[in-house]
């Protein structure tokens, strides 16, 4: 098993920048697929970006591609989202999920999750 913990989140301007850190315990984290997830209120989880086990290959979401960078450091148990130009639509709380076993841009194929850490974008 893996846990997770997310830190980073907090109240900026829109135009403004944020990094978010997801910090993994246990030394198996570099063969987990890890994802970005986030849920606004009032609605659906939804993907935000995933990056693989190895850092080679990553995904984002319409919503946040050309804005956002997912990138880990395996040596480091640590998973980051790099958030540039950021909007009042990208508030919401993000949560990072590990799987290892599917790499997908589902929610169900993620069994472990963090707690979860609020941005809010104001306009």
């Amino acid at each position: 098993q893996v846990q997770l913990v997310e830190s980073g989140g907090g109240l900026v301007q829109a135009g403004g920048s944020l990094r978010l850190s997801c910090a993994a315990s246990g030394r198996t984290f570099s063969s987990y697929n890890m994802a970005w997830f986030r849920q606004a209120p009032g609605k659906e989880r939804e993907f935000v970006a995933r990056i693989t086990s190895t850092g080679g290959l990553t995904v984002y979401a319409d919503s946040v591609k050309g804005r956002c960078t997912i990138s880990r450091v395996n040596a480091k148990n640590t998973m980051y989202l790099q958030m540039n130009s950021l909007k009042p639509e990208d508030t919401a709380v993000y949560y990072c999920a590990a799987s290892s076993k599917y790499w997908g841009s589902s929610a169900s194929e993620y069994p472990y999750w963090g707690q979860g850490t609020q941005v809010t974008v104001s306009s």
